[in-house]
């Protein structure tokens, strides 16, 4: 078995490294607008992004960002999460989530929150049962013109 670490990525070769597993979840993105968006969130609202590597092979990915609100406090906003598929079941998103839960803790947020598509069952089964996630609100969302 390798060595699992994660780290926090900063420079751009980093990030393009990892864009692969991100286009898993974002599929949406091209490498340019990932690379833009990130810089801009961690400009705009403290965004950071860990990668998990077993051994040197980044595995998972967790972009979070501190935040305010009036209905949970300051608590950690987890905006993207995703293990690549082919190294799914692993244990490797319990311990990059865990990792952010560890960075909220210690930052001194109350807790952590995130959203899920209607459409991902087993990931709601593993924020669940794996996690201890209480599914706590629906996301609404409208797109303005």
């Amino acid at each position: 078995m390798m060595l699992l670490d994660y780290r926090e990525l900063h420079c751009e070769t980093e990030l393009k490294e990892v864009y692969p597993i991100m286009k898993q979840l974002r599929p949406h993105l091209d490498e340019t607008s990932f690379l833009e968006l990130v810089k801009e969130a961690r400009e705009a609202e403290s965004y950071t992004l860990f990668a998990l590597y077993d051994g040197d092979i980044p595995v998972a990915l967790a972009g979070f960002l501190p935040r305010v609100s009036l209905n949970q406090g300051r608590h950690v906003w987890v905006a993207d999460l995703v293990t690549c598929e082919k190294h799914r079941s692993k244990g490797y998103g319990k311990k990059l989530l865990g990792a952010v839960e560890e960075w909220a803790k210690g930052n001194g947020l109350a807790s952590i929150a995130l959203s899920s598509g209607l459409q991902r069952a087993d990931a709601h089964r593993f924020y669940e049962e794996k996690m201890g996630y209480e599914k706590a609100s629906y996301l609404f969302r409208k797109a303005l013109k």
